[in-house]
């Protein structure tokens, strides 16, 4: 009996995080995930399970790897340096790699078979935890006067995020680094400040 083909977990996870990015969940075919890590199928979900399994562990390590600046963000001393850490950066990751530009939590699965549904849910959820950290560094940023009392945290969340989908996007349709940074400095200009009577106000009631 042949000796069971030995290969690099690790290596076969970056190689397989690699073609959801590029593809998203139902655009990777097996073919394609085998092909990359260099291992035959039954190797392959005997280390991951099924490829449900797979995207949801290359999904941890793209947030593990490739977003370790949001938390570095959030740790900045105003809010407006959180927001324009996290734009800048993501104009870079997005445009980074050219077999695989955008972002995986967008390309992922933005609509997809009813077979995919488990994994469009996987990726709404971890969006909103993103911009649920938004929020209440926002929350924490009024209380330390840094943003105006009357900003309003979850709209101001929901736009930087609003941004960030937008610009992956772009970024998969060829936008250059140098265009997304631009964007990011347009959305920036809007940033309230506690001398403006900006939008970014409580509705009344």
């Amino acid at each position: 009996m042949g000796r069971r083909r030995e290969f690099d977990v690790e290596k076969a996870l970056d190689a397989a995080l690699c073609v959801f990015w590029r593809k998203g969940y139902e655009g990777a075919s097996y073919t394609d995930l085998t092909e990359a890590a260099g291992v035959e199928r039954p190797a392959l979900y005997s280390a991951f399970g099924n490829k449900e399994a797979l995207f949801r562990r290359a999904l941890a390590r793209y947030y593990e790897r490739y977003l370790d600046f949001i938390p570095e963000a959030l740790e900045l001393p105003t809010a407006r340096k959180a927001a324009e850490h996290i734009l800048y950066r993501s104009a870079e990751l997005n445009t980074q790699y050219p077999d695989h530009t955008g972002c995986l939590g967008i390309n992922g699965v933005l609509a997809g078979s009813d077979e995919a549904e488990p994994v469009r849910q996987t990726l709404i959820e971890a969006r909103a935890i993103g911009e649920a950290q938004l929020r209440e560094r926002f929350e924490r940023a009024i209380a330390e006067g840094d943003l105006p009392n009357n900003a309003k945290p979850d709209a101001l969340a929901a736009f930087v995020m609003a941004v960030l989908h937008g610009m992956a996007v772009q970024a998969k349709a060829g936008f250059s680094r140098d265009m997304l940074e631009a964007v990011a400095e347009q959305a920036l200009s809007t940033w309230p400040t506690r001398s403006s009577t900006h939008s970014w106000k409580s509705s009344p009631g």
